[in-house]
């Protein structure tokens, strides 16, 4: 029951999304409909939020009668420092999310009014270890756009039909309700526009299955991490996964990741809130990663999860600096300048725990091209890194068709062996995509766990093997694949031949007969 209790739950939430779409629909596209969504979901979910924790602490203080809705804002202005210090931010009760879409039908200048109250939360964080969670969260929610309107007056009707669609909401701390709904909503929305890649958002939205897979490869034999980092985090929707395979209490010291692309960064940021962890368990930069690493105090990092972009130019031996970081110079050559994917390798690499695992989705090409790229395995395999290269289903991402790979990197193996695994055949076609089920899942992290070879599906190669074949990584160099080929019986056939000669042979001495018969008439 609890099952069918969750399914409609998300159906409901689902159709309130699509309605919200509805009303919108002509006049906003895909990745202008998420922001104005995300960002409306946000403010309602701080807005609730602060409310929440305010009126819990006045009913423990005896005052069961407190709602911070009601009160005034010269009286709120009291606890204005100290909720700062607590929650992050803060707001005033007229600023609050159901007190504005109360207002907003009769509010000529609502987009002004939410114009104030976005500047007012961002501008509460300043000063205090929260800033840099909060600044620029709603710089992407352009309330003056003419996308919403050629006019003020149409402008803040779509406003007011978007507070109305956020405020129906089935959302938040609910009684009774099973699913965690502003998370799930934020998946959805991501989802929605994804198969448009780059602008839409698929370029940065790892499918929940990918991230599920590399997390449980990543987690295999722990209940805890002390820290999940994600170099080319994206949205987080990967980093937020290992609390859904751990449990809400298996990252212990909070979510590390960085992102380059600004609106992506913004996204992460709302997505960590979405999903209730607080201010004080993430740190997200927005900067380059490769070249502008941010979290060199907080590393290392027990669990690395990744799906960087795919053979992206880098500054590489353009910059003389970068053969000499601490990332990089063990390995003594540096990733192309067209081709970063081992980059990101050796980064997260140099950032692992000694007892961690790093789970990263790899372009193919780095498994067998020559070059530099041949000198970073070879650093990768001499020095026993890697644990396990996975050959992934083809078209399983958003906006691409190519089958990945995963790279699983430790450095404390027990043996100096690599698993081989062709998961290419794990999956189920679903509308234009491949996806990976619960049952395709277990079967890699079984193998992977056990360390078993399977005919056909897993290989373990002794590091002699590796160096015998050039230091190639690929998965079909390893694991034999398959012959679905018919098979076919020569002898039969060659049986069946000869009775169609001999069947032949008959039908030419009739015609011959024939054609004797003709001529002596003639």
């Amino acid at each position: 029951m609890a099952g069918i209790k969750k399914e409609q739950e998300r159906d409901e939430l689902h159709r309130a999304i699509w309605a919200i779409a509805d009303e919108l629909r002509g006049s906003v596209d895909g990745w202008d409909f998420k922001s104005y969504v995300l960002g409306t979901m946000f403010y309602r979910y701080i807005s609730e939020n602060l409310t929440e924790y305010i009126n819990a602490g006045e009913i423990a203080a005896g005052n069961d009668s407190f709602d911070y809705v009601r009160l005034s804002d010269a009286e709120a202005e009291e606890a204005r420092e100290g909720l700062v210090q607590e929650k992050g931010f803060f707001m005033l009760p007229s600023e609050l999310f159901c007190n504005v879409q109360a207002r907003a039908p009769q509010d000529e200048n609502l987009n002004e009014t939410l114009e104030k109250v976005f500047r007012h939360i961002e501008d509460s964080a300043k000063g205090s270890s929260s800033e840099q969670c909060f600044s620029g969260l709603f710089d992407d929610f352009d309330v003056n756009s003419n996308k919403l309107g050629a006019t003020v007056a149409k402008r803040n009707e779509k406003l007011v039909k978007l507070l109305n669609g956020i405020g129906g909401m089935n959302l938040g701390a609910v009684q009774g309700h099973s699913i965690d709904a502003f998370g799930d909503a934020y998946e959805f929305l991501m989802t929605m526009y994804a198969s448009n890649a780059g602008k839409s958002g698929g370029e940065f939205f790892t499918p929940s299955d990918v991230s599920e897979l590399l997390t449980r490869l990543g987690t295999v034999g722990k209940t805890k991490v002390n820290k999940v980092y994600d170099p080319a985090c994206g949205s987080g929707s990967l980093l937020l996964k290992a609390t859904k395979v751990l449990g809400k209490d298996g990252v212990q010291f909070g979510y590390f990741g960085q992102e380059i692309n600004i609106t992506t960064y913004n996204l992460c940021r709302i997505n960590m809130f979405l999903h209730d962890v607080g201010f004080d368990k993430f740190d997200i930069a927005c900067e380059d990663t490769l070249t502008a690493p941010q979290h060199w105090d907080d590393e290392p990092f027990e669990l690395i999860v990744s799906n960087p972009p795919y053979s992206i130019k880098w500054a590489g031996d353009g910059d003389a600096t970068l053969i000499n970081d601490p990332r990089f110079a063990p390995a003594g050559v540096l990733a192309p300048k067209s081709k970063a994917d081992l980059a990101f390798i050796m980064h997260s690499l140099s950032w692992l725990a000694s007892n961690g695992t790093a789970a990263i989705v790899c372009f193919p090409g780095i498994m067998y091209r020559g070059g530099a790229e041949k000198k970073i395995r070879q650093y990768l395999v001499d020095n026993n890194f890697i644990d396990c290269v996975i050959q992934l289903p083809a078209n399983l991402f958003f906006g691409t068709s190519i089958a990945t790979c995963i790279m699983v990197l430790k450095k404390g193996k027990t043996d100096n062996r690599t698993l081989f695994i062709d998961a290419s055949g794990e999956c189920v076609k679903v509308t234009n995509n491949n996806r990976l089920t619960a049952e395709n899942i277990q079967r890699i992290v079984s193998v992977f766990t056990s360390r078993e070879g399977i005919r056909h599906f897993s290989y373990l190669a002794e590091y002699s093997e590796i160096t015998g074949n050039d230091y190639n990584l690929s998965v079909s160099t390893y694991v034999e694949a398959e012959d679905t080929r018919e098979k076919i019986d020569i002898v039969k056939l060659n049986a069946e031949i000869e009775e169609i000669v001999a069947r032949e042979q008959v039908l030419r001495d009739e015609i011959a007969k024939i054609i004797a018969e003709i001529e002596v008439g003639v």
